[in-house]
């Protein structure tokens, strides 16, 4: 009875938790989500900023890809958001923002895109914002702040234009001219007439809004020179100093006095003070910044204490300042300034302190940058190719059912339920996440179920191995579970471990991919062990249910021409891998990989049609001229059925003959005008490669770590050779094929990571078992029995992987037969070498050990009748052990067990002589 109601319990837990899925999916609720859908399959807002050096800064390569880094880490901080994030021409970055139409909610993503700047505030205040007596002066008006200067724009060169609306109210801005300023004017839509007003020459505005705790202003010597801040929506603006020649204090060159460039990245954090423990931000400067900063702290200490007001240095981040401690003349033991580190206290939170700590590490952008162009975009993909997608999602999961349903029967449509769980609860972390769903994306998802199943597959496999020992349905669905649980965890351990370091190291689209692979590694556990598990607890008491044959359970071990000797054949699989490694190697040395617009960049192409053309007509018309594989993309007004008069191309490098011929193509077919061409960088950089590259080294060293521990130092190795074996020959066959590499191809060579050592780790985990089972047969005789154990559940999970693969591959667009090609290759080359390579690597090295070198024992290849012999004895052996008791709920089930029996034991105790009172 107290297992039955764990279960109950259980059950009406992830019942509970699948009516919070349903909520979050039902229209109208409360707590509803919608997916956000990725740039190839719904557009959203292109954002075109373009570099302004200070006078005097140059720019170069370098500080260009920086800059692309750090706004790509504040767009896409967890990597599931799949912004598309490239470089334009020699000083422009284009931002692409999915599902974006709103140029309001474009900035707040694109969040802080300009430089830090730490000024000496009182100083680098000036005009209306600096009171005679040398006080901030706020101004809830930026038109009337800057009406006050116009005359002193009039002198030498305006930094920028404003322009506002018929309220003054609303503006946009800076722009780079007046005709600039109108423009976006327009394009904001403010209210005529509109008022042009200019930013006087090495100055800048800085704002202080509702948000922050208090703001500068002239409160004088009682309120030390701050005020509230604004009402909720607006800002206080201030009129800065910025003049890079400039010197106010000491020797300093320039204003702001100090910028991001003097801060250690690595040495700034969020904290908390020993003695209030209140939160602070912390700040280490490097050798130049120490001696800046002690410079400007001694000087604001020398002025507060002559004027007998406190004197602060402000932290500005584009353009708002975000802080603004003030250095407290009455201490006397800052006379001499802060030297080496300093902190930031009066922190209202620590939400606040984590949010200012991350501006400080990621605000060292090294070049300001302003936007000089926003436009909508269409989805790269057309909705053919998202058609085709759910198609083969469909008749992938459908078949994947259906083999279920006939290879374990009722414990079939157990897994179908339990994969049914598991997909509605990996739907509610996406959209709890956020995750950006792309078609790879789509088609990752999709893979991710058919791999879910082979937690169940172990479970069952070891069921019926239990059935065929003698025991009932009910006992071996017990031992079932007990013994499969060590193994499901053991795979899934390694599995994470890989997930976990590509989520700390990597970056963008290889950090999302690692989440989702976090998400949907603990979610399989929790429906593979917990979910399924209650469900058949909850059965087992039903005479119905003790069936061998209903369950699937009946007979022997099947398919018996798989039980041959695989390791006394051992150098014909390594001869063959060998063949195919070499061959692929030698394929990437003399060829190299066709390497994609996503990692080398290209030409991309903007032009005007004189009326609407359909996005089919354009790809088509790409087609024709030889550019399969050109990314395209309406811009601006949608007419309806994807129809468009303004459009984008992005392909591969073209020579000049080549833009030359297109430019007339296109004039040709579609009296396309305003034809512009510029070269464009590759959105997977270097840096993301190189970041992706160290976390799977990392991951590795990892695993073998955790293999050591876990099983046997001799274990690890044959694991990563059978991993980098699996990787050269899937990159190898695309160097052979010549398929495309882009984005989605990382991402299944990722997935064929994880999916290679989960599978080898499950071989393993047999091996270790069956070495205490078999004390006199010798190593490669354990091993070739622990494969025949275990080949059914390998084939089986291979095969259901493999399913919706290849319906993606029969009925997929381009994009996903790429995406599923590279899967193809890889799982069934992961699937050979668990059983090929690691297993038989693993027996020549544990064959040289003392214990196994002088254990000899018959042959069994060819003798089918010595074979079974063999299995059947260690499946009997197997079953005989003792069944281990850590899956959850066994766990639950013998607490629960073993308080039942002590209250029976408190009850005899209390009867005398055994009888009732």
């Amino acid at each position: 009875m107290t297992n039955r109601r764990s279960h109950l319990i259980l059950v009406g837990l992830i019942l509970a938790a699948l009516a919070g899925v349903v909520a979050l999916a039902v229209p109208g609720s409360p707590v509803h989500k919608k997916v956000t859908l990725g740039l190839d399959l719904q557009g959203g807002l292109e954002v075109v900023l373009e570099a302004k050096p200070a006078k005097g800064q140059t720019l170069d390569s370098s500080a260009l890809d920086r800059s692309v880094s750090i706004m790509r880490q504040r767009v896409d901080k967890l990597g599931v958001a799949e912004p598309e994030i490239r470089k334009q021409g020699s000083k422009q970055i284009v931002i692409e923002l999915a599902g974006v139409h709103d140029p309001a909610k474009a900035a707040s993503i694109i969040g802080k895109t300009a430089q830090l700047a730490l000024y000496d505030l009182e100083t680098s205040l000036t005009g209306p914002s600096l009171t005679t007596s040398g006080n901030p002066q706020e101004e809830l008006s930026l038109f009337k702040l800057l009406s006050a200067v116009q005359t002193q724009a009039k002198q030498g060169t305006p930094e920028g234009y404003y322009a506002f609306g018929k309220n003054k109210v609303k503006f946009v801005g800076p722009a780079a001219g007046r005709a600039a300023a109108t423009k976006l004017a327009k394009q904001a839509k403010l209210k005529s007439p509109l008022a042009v007003l200019a930013l006087p020459q090495n100055t800048t505005i800085i704002t202080c809004d509702s948000t922050e705790v208090v703001c500068p202003g002239n409160s004088g010597q009682q309120g030390g020179n701050t005020v509230p801040p604004p009402p909720p929506g607006q800002s206080y603006y201030y009129l800065f100093i910025h003049d890079p020649s400039k010197k106010l204090v000491d020797d300093i060159k320039g204003v702001p006095e100090m910028t991001g460039s003097d801060l250690k990245l690595s040495g700034t954090r969020q904290d908390f003070d020993p003695s209030t423990n209140e939160p602070v931000v912390l700040m280490q400067f490097t050798g130049s910044g120490s001696h800046k900063f002690q410079q400007v702290t001694a000087e604001e200490y020398r002025r507060g204490a002559n004027r007998q007001i406190p004197q602060h240095f402000a932290i500005v981040l584009d353009g708002e300042i975000r802080s603004f401690p003030q250095i407290d003349y009455t201490k006397s033991d800052l006379a001499g300034g802060i030297s080496g580190n300093a902190e930031i206290s009066g922190i209202k939170s620590i939400g606040e302190a984590k949010d200012l700590a991350l501006v400080l590490q990621t605000g060292a952008l090294p070049v300001n940058f302003v936007q000089i162009e926003r436009t909508d975009i269409s989805a790269t993909l057309g909705k053919d190719s998202l058609n085709q997608a759910k198609k083969a999602a469909l008749i992938g999961l459908l078949l994947v059912a259906l083999f279920l349903l006939v290879l374990y029967r009722f414990l079939g449509l157990v897994a179908v339920i339990g994969l049914g769980i598991y997909a509605a609860f990996l739907y509610a972390a996406i959209l709890l996440f956020n995750v950006t769903l792309t078609l790879p994306g789509f088609a990752g998802l999709i893979l991710t179920i058919g791999v879910a199943a082979d937690a169940n597959v172990v479970v069952f496999e070891r069921i019926k191995e239990e059935v065929r020992a003698g025991k009932s349905v009910r006992a071996a669905i017990a031992a079932g579970y007990g013994k499969g649980f060590h193994t499901i965890i053991d795979a899934n351990v390694v599995t994470l471990i890989t997930a976990l370091v590509l989520f700390a190291v990597a970056t963008a689209g290889v950090k999302g991919f690692a989440l989702m692979l976090i998400i949907g590694t603990v979610i399989s556990l929790v429906t593979a062990v917990a979910a399924t598990r209650a469900m058949l607890g909850l059965l087992s008491g039903f005479t119905w249910f003790d069936n061998p044959r209903f369950m699937g359970a009946a007979g022997q071990q099947s398919a018996k021409w798989l039980q041959i000797d695989f390791m006394r054949r051992r150098y014909l699989w390594f001869a063959i891998s060998g063949a195919i490694v070499v061959i692929g190697a030698g394929s990437l040395a003399i060829r190299g990989l066709n390497l994609g617009i996503d990692f080398k960049g290209g030409t991309q192409v903007t032009f005007k049609t004189t009326k609407p053309v359909s996005l089919t007509d354009i790809r088509n018309q790409a087609k024709d001229i030889g550019q399969n594989d050109a990314i395209i993309q309406g811009r601006g007004t949608n007419f309806g059925s994807d129809r468009y008069e303004n459009f984008q191309m992005r392909m591969r490098s073209l020579t000049e003959v080549n833009q030359n011929k297109l430019g007339q193509d296109l004039t040709s077919r579609f009296q396309a005008t305003n034809s512009q061409i510029t070269n464009v960088s590759s959105s997977f950089g270097r840096q993301i490669a190189r970041a992706a590259i160290v976390a799977i080294i990392v991951s590795l060293l990892l695993i073998v770590l955790y293999i050591a521990v876990r099983f046997d130092l001799k274990f690890a190795g044959p694991v990563i050779v059978a991993l980098l074996h699996d990787i050269v020959i899937t990159v190898g066959v695309y160097s052979l094929t010549g398929r495309e590499v882009s984005n989605s191809t990382v991402a299944a060579v990722l997935t064929v990571l994880g999916y290679s050592i989960y599978d080898t780790i499950i071989i393993f985990d047999r091996i270790r078992e069956n070495i205490p089972l078999m004390r006199r047969s010798s190593f490669a005789t354990i091993a070739n029995v622990s494969l025949w154990e275990t080949i059914r559940r390998s084939l089986a999970t291979t095969f259901i992987t493999l399913l919706p693969i290849v319906t993606l591959l029969i009925f997929g667009g381009a994009t996903l037969k790429d995406f599923a090609f590279a899967l193809l290759v890889g799982i069934v080359s992961g699937a050979y070498s668990s059983i090929f390579i690691a297993a038989p690597l693993l027996t020549m090295l544990k064959e040289r050990e003392p214990e196994f070198a002088r254990r000899k024992d018959v042959t069994t290849d060819g003798d089918g009748r010595a074979a079974e012999a063999v299995l059947e004895q260690a499946e009997e052996a197997a079953a005989a052990a003792p069944t281990p008791d850590l899956s959850p709920v066994d766990a639950v089930e013998r607490v629960a067990d073993e308080a039942k029996r002590e209250r029976r034991r408190q009850r005899r105790r209390a009867r005398p002589h055994g009888r009732a009172r």
